[in-house]
Parts: C-alpha cells; structure tokens; sequence
C-alpha cells in the first residue's frame, strides 16, 4: 500500500496558493482515479482507493505545513507501510521554475518546513517525493508572503498543466520505480 502524502494548509484563504500545490495534486490524482478525499483521520483529509493497480491512501495533511510530520507519522504507524519505497509527498519548491517537476528519492529539505518537519519525524530523509516548482521568490518579498500568494493566469495554466504531470509521475513511481520515474520527469519544462 501506498500513502500519497500533498503537502499545503487547510482552509479557504490558502487555496490556490503556491504552498498548496500539493493539495492540488491529490485533488487531480483524485478526481483522475475517482477516489473520494473526505475521511478526517490522522490529522488529514485523507481518500482511499486503487493507483496504479495499488491501494492507496491519498492525504492532504490539515495541521498546516510546518507541522505536517505529524499527519503524516501517525499514517505510517497505523498502516505499517515501508516509508522508504510506499511513501511519496508532493511539495511546492521554489528552487524550480514555475510548471517544472523533480522527482527524488531522498534529500534535505531544501528549506521547506513542511518537508523539514516530516524528516524530522521520520528520523531520516529517504522516502519519495514529487517537488512541483513554484518560481523563485522576486528580489525584496518576504518567502511567506510569496509562497502564500497566488499564481498569476498564466502560471495558473502551468501549475494545471505541472498537477496532470505529477500524476503521471505518480502512477510511474508505482508501476515501475523512482529511479525510471526521474529519469523520465526531471528533465528541464519544455517551453
């Protein structure tokens, strides 16, 4: 079984941010598998259902992005899954250009709280994950502010675009791996 972890903050005033990007791709991926997101347990809004021929817990954690190891612990405790090869989180990252994917099976935080609170949770930094570039912050914003503002139009069409991606990906890392997964996925957006 696998947990498929979107990283964001609940409620109304973050939706379409940057941050929830994450939110974002659970939300496609369950609209594409017709799994329903609903269920509040382990401290997320979380769906059950098939993903690539495997059952999967989709889950949007709801204890905001700097505390989203908690969600995320308490779902690997009560479904015993291997947190190296059946955990994957989805998180935005600024270090990427808006629209462009990187899949990883393991690495720092890059500065991420959420990212930064789940390792340490886990007590280690190996399990999969799917970064979905955001854009560098502009010159002079504060990163909060930029990463809880929202997406331009045009980077609006991106993101959806970036979202179909990653659920691709998704399904990829199940069927055939991370490492044939980012072979195919990190490469550079085409423009």
């Amino acid at each position: 079984m696998y947990i498929i972890v979107g990283l964001g903050n609940p409620g109304k005033e973050y939706q379409n941010t940057r941050h929830n990007i994450g939110y974002d791709v659970i939300d496609k991926l369950a609209e594409a598998e017709n799994i329903s997101v609903l269920e509040k347990k382990h401290k997320a809004i979380i769906g059950k259902g098939m993903v690539a021929g495997q059952k999967c817990i989709l889950a949007k954690p709801v204890t905001y992005m700097n505390l989203s190891g908690e969600s995320v612990r308490e779902m690997l405790d009560y479904y015993k899954v291997d947190e190296e090869e059946e955990l994957i989180v989805i998180s935005d990252d600024i270090s990427l250009d808006v629209g462009q994917l990187r899949v990883r099976k393991k690495g720092s935080a890059g500065g991420h709280n959420g990212l930064k609170n789940i390792i340490a949770h886990l007590g280690h930094d190996t399990f999969m994950r799917v970064k979905m570039g955001v854009g560098e912050k502009p010159k002079g914003w504060d990163l909060a502010d930029y990463v809880l503002g929202h997406f331009s139009g045009p980077e609006r069409k991106m993101m959806d675009e970036a979202a179909e991606r990653a659920v691709e990906a998704i399904r990829m890392m199940i069927t055939d791996g991370a490492d044939v997964t980012m072979n195919r996925f990190n490469s550079k957006k085409e423009a």
